[in-house]
């Protein structure tokens, strides 16, 4: 019974977290559109009124008129809408995920004694130290370099090559799938982080100054606007690499390749590319910047080579005509499968100990042993390629008896 509600819980807090994802998503990729977008108000009564940028827009039949303040506004008369929850409902969910899944049970999830024969708690633990070590260097570079002529150029560099090392690390800790998460989540961890104790409290500082009446230090308002557009920028070039990884984790075919840490790198940074593609395409559009195909060509070419590299053998065809029997496969599914798929345990509420049961699954296990090499869980219980070779000859055959 505990088996069963955990993984109704898994479900339902996976919805969750995808639904909140999209709305933080999609809200952080319309403000850095519409900054983008802006252009100085040929209106003299919006100048008067301080408007610095507008822009005129149609959806859903409607037009809407956005208007950016180069200061404060004189007066705010409606309700001011903050938008910070879409980010901590994300990472509250997304963590309760990893904690059900890749903390709760860490001997099945996170650890593959194959790569580090470690206790559950200690790589546990160490996980969670990714989580906070990343953000707190993270925020350290950047308040060292805030100043900086060239400071986000080398706050840029920097994270390079320490997002490459934890990606190195954390694929040589972990199970293939878990390291993907892994690095998905501490990347996520700081973007939230940037919202939590940055972005927002500065946010507050600001308003509360503005509406208060009293005077206040402009330098300090400055301050303020730019470390929240500092963190916010940072913030959209992290999105693509952490949902890449947080994505890629269901496929076998790269959680379980043997440089699987430079795939995660590569794919990564091609995302981080392709989002400097579509932040610099509306600049151009406004003849702001130099057209930005490089990015995009730089991050689909990546893609493209990794495909080409990461292609399989082809099977020889004498092999694929052998023909495989039924006590073959029952014999396999039985040394690698009964563990976690018999009486004593159901994972996933799934019984494979007796021949009905294997042919009624028969696509299942296709598709998750052959296909997508997901199962077994980190390959616990050793299945060679032979065997999932044999699996799939048998299922494509027309898994008969």
């Amino acid at each position: 019974m505990e088996t069963y509600l955990l993984e109704w819980a898994q479900l339902l807090v996976r919805w969750l977290h995808v639904i909140v994802a999209i709305a933080w998503i999609g809200s952080s990729f319309y403000f850095v559109f519409l900054d983008s977008n802006l252009v100085p108000p040929q209106d003299q009564a919006l100048k008067d009124k301080g408007v610095g940028g507008e822009m005129w827009a149609v959806h859903g039949g409607g037009f809407y008129n956005p208007q950016k303040y180069a200061g404060a506004p004189g007066h705010i008369n409606s309700t001011l809408h903050w938008f910070y929850w879409e980010s901590y409902a994300t990472w509250l969910s997304g963590f309760a995920l990893f904690a059900m899944m890749y903390l709760w049970q860490a001997s099945t999830f996170l650890v593959d004694p194959s790569v580090m024969d470690w206790s559950p708690v200690t790589a546990g633990v160490t996980a969670l130290a990714f989580l906070v070590g990343f953000w707190l260097f993270y925020h350290a570079l950047c308040k060292a370099l805030f100043d900086h002529p060239q400071g986000q150029v080398w706050i840029g560099a920097v994270m390079l090559v320490v997002v490459a090392a934890l990606c190195w690390l954390a694929c040589h800790l972990y199970a293939g799938r878990a390291a993907f998460v892994l690095m998905g989540a501490t990347i996520a961890t700081t973007m939230t982080a940037n919202v939590f104790f940055c972005i927002i409290p500065g946010q507050r500082v600001v308003v509360k100054a503005l509406t208060s009446g009293q005077p206040y230090d402009a330098q300090d308002m400055a301050f303020y606007g730019l470390r929240g557009k500092q963190r916010s920028v940072h913030n959209t070039y992290f999105t693509l690499p952490v949902l890449f990884a947080m994505l890629a984790n269901h496929e076998g075919l790269l959680v379980s390749h043997p440089q699987r840490w430079l795939v995660l790198f590569l794919m990564m940074f091609a995302g981080a590319s392709i989002r400097q593609f579509f932040v610099q395409k509306h600049a151009w559009h406004l003849g702001k910047s130099a057209h930005p195909w490089p990015y995009a060509a730089l991050g689909v070419a990546i893609i493209i080579g990794l495909v080409v590299a990461l292609r399989p053998a082809p099977m020889a065809v004498s092999a694929s005509q052998v023909p495989v029997g039924f006590e073959e496969i029952q014999a396999i599914v039985n040394q690698r499968c009964i563990s976690c798929h018999g009486e004593a345990v159901q994972m996933k509420n799934l019984r494979l100990d007796s021949a009905e049961q294997i042919r009624a699954n028969a696509q299942n296990i296709y598709q998750q042993a052959v296909v997508l090499k997901q199962m077994p869980m980190n390959n616990a219980t050793g299945l060679t390629d032979s065997e999932r070779q044999a699996l799939g000859r048998w299922f494509l055959a027309g898994s008969k008896p």
